[in-house]
């Protein structure tokens, strides 16, 4: 609410009508953002002529943060493409933090002259030529030292240890949780997802599916393409179709092929959704191939897909 001048607008607070320049600075409701109050005790007052507008407007402003395409995952440092989705299209690196896309890591490493190098520079790390650990002691070792600087990737790498009992560690679920809740603070989106996805199974905790929402939105609004197709999964079941399909078109442009599934079928088998809207997943999914392509993460897919069972 304001008083408009020829010059200038000042605002009032909704509660007493005081401006401003009579009650310092008005502070704008947090939920909303449409009305300002003079203190806390003015939003309490009009807190009964304001419940039902406020919170229409603030559905709206979660449901405009939540439908946003994300931005892209941050490009390979080494080749500068797009980093893959899948987790065997890319490799963190515990000895300088980055996380390199699996054609980098795979290339072969040749001197000045043309020739291959030997076998441990072949086996170091592709940004920064450290060699690669050879015990998981030597593994823990450098990951500890990363998680000791604030590393958001070192620390959910720990935390997901915790949650499945692994490298000597005995499963923790409550160490999990911490672990993702500081990564997460850091900018680690999966950590987030994984968080709803402890709340969603009740692993270690009881079962709360408003928390399991909760954590998979933040995961899905920093980019978490898992978490983005939990909320459709979600969405489809509760049969709010509209919210499902938007959930689902947001992650195939990111790259999941089961969300590309999920429109096909919505489309073929159950006609939720239009002609129109599969082909513009589909060519969204197209897309998102050819910003991710090289010759060497070619090769490296089909070295891993060679060795899948060896």
């Amino acid at each position: 609410m304001s008083i408009v001048d020829e010059d200038y607008e000042v605002s009032i607070c909704a509660n007493c009508g005081k401006g401003e320049e009579e009650s310092h600075k008005l502070k704008a409701c947090t939920a909303c953002k449409m009305v300002k109050y003079c203190n806390r005790e003015c939003q309490i007052a009009h807190r009964p002529q304001h419940k039902k507008e406020c919170r229409k407007r603030a559905a709206e402003l979660h449901d405009i943060e939540l439908f946003k395409q994300p931005p892209p995952a941050d490009d390979c440092p080494i080749c500068f493409l797009r980093m893959p989705l899948i987790n065997s299209g890319s490799r963190y690196q515990s000895c300088c933090g980055k996380v390199i896309c699996s054609g980098c890591f795979h290339a072969p490493v040749y001197d000045r002259e043309g020739n291959k190098v030997d076998d441990d520079k072949q086996n170091a790390c592709a940004f920064c030529r450290v060699v690669a650990p050879k015990t998981d002691n030597e593994m823990m070792a450098r990951l500890n030292k990363r998680v000791e600087a604030n590393d958001s990737q070192a620390i959910y790498t720990l935390g997901c240890f915790y949650r499945n009992g692994e490298y000597g560690f005995e499963q923790d679920y409550t160490k999990a949780l911490e672990l993702y809740h500081q990564a997460a603070e850091l900018g680690e989106a999966r950590a987030y997802g994984n968080i709803g996805a402890i709340y969603d199974n009740g692993q270690g905790v009881e079962v709360d599916q408003k928390k399991a929402s909760h954590y998979y939105e933040l995961s899905a609004i920093r980019g978490d393409v898992v978490a983005r197709n939990n909320l459709g999964n979600r969405e489809g079941r509760a049969y709010n179709i509209d919210r499902a399909l938007k959930h689902f078109m947001i992650a195939v442009r990111d790259g999941h092929s089961e969300s590309l599934k999920t429109i096909k079928e919505m489309y073929s088998d159950y006609g939720d959704a239009t002609k129109e809207d599969y082909t513009k997943a589909l060519q969204s999914y197209q897309e998102y191939l050819g910003e991710i392509k090289s010759p060497q993460r070619d090769k490296a897919a089909a070295f891993s897909d060679e060795y899948r069972y060896y």
